[in-house]
């Protein structure tokens, strides 16, 4: 699995055990499980569908979000978390972090930081660097969990439901992270059809934080 665990990765799993929440049952039959993921959000018009769909379906997942996106739709922030979803950062305008000076990259992530503490409470914990390109020197700068993903849908480039669904399904295996977005219809579509698709293969979807620290 691509992902990085910086510092905070100690500290998310200690709390987690002290909670119980990373303590299984010897005795149940656990389910394979993956995770949805929904990047550059929130959309006005297809991230209140995207909620609908995982509502109806029981399914929680994560959305990692603009701060620019943050700012103009703060309402659809709060349904998120209201929800039960998790709240990442996506940084603030979708540069790639690599490319600017460390000052500037550390304010794309702590500017979107603040903006979604601002409307939840809670400052987030994941961070998925636009085109999955971290700056290394960030890692002292930025007490963040990096998250990249296992399986690349594509979906903004096809827009297609069909190739959409294929992706997953001819890729998909246990504890993946699924790559997607909540910016397009088809995308919302296609993944009613994959949560149906893979809980008939004996899946359950979950947020990326049972996948990093289960």
């Amino acid at each position: 699995m691509k992902q990085g665990l910086m510092a905070a990765a100690e500290k998310l799993e200690k709390t987690r055990q002290a909670s119980g929440t990373a303590q299984t049952d010897a005795g149940s039959s656990e389910r394979k499980k993956v995770a949805l993921t929904f990047d550059d959000g929130p959309n006005p018009q297809y991230t209140p569908e995207m909620l609908a769909a995982l509502k109806k379906k029981g399914v929680k997942a994560t959305f990692f979000l603009l701060g620019q996106e943050v700012e103009k739709y703060p309402e659809i922030v709060k349904q998120i978390q209201e929800e039960g979803h998790l709240i990442g950062n996506h940084s603030y305008k979708h540069e790639q972090l690599s490319k600017l000076p460390m000052e500037q990259a550390c304010s794309q992530v702590s500017r979107t930081n603040d903006l979604i503490y601002g409307i939840t409470g809670v400052y987030p914990s994941y961070l998925r660097p636009p085109f999955g390109d971290w700056h290394e020197k960030l890692d002292c700068e930025v007490n963040m969990v990096e998250v990249l993903w296992d399986v690349d849908t594509l979906d903004w480039s096809s827009q297609n439901h069909a190739q959409i669904v294929e992706k997953v399904m001819k890729n998909v295996q246990e504890n993946d992270i699924i790559l997607m977005h909540d910016g397009y219809e088809t995308s919302v579509t296609a993944t009613v059809e994959i949560i149906d698709a893979l809980e008939k293969q004996g899946y359950e979807f979950v947020t990326v934080d049972e996948i990093l620290f289960e």
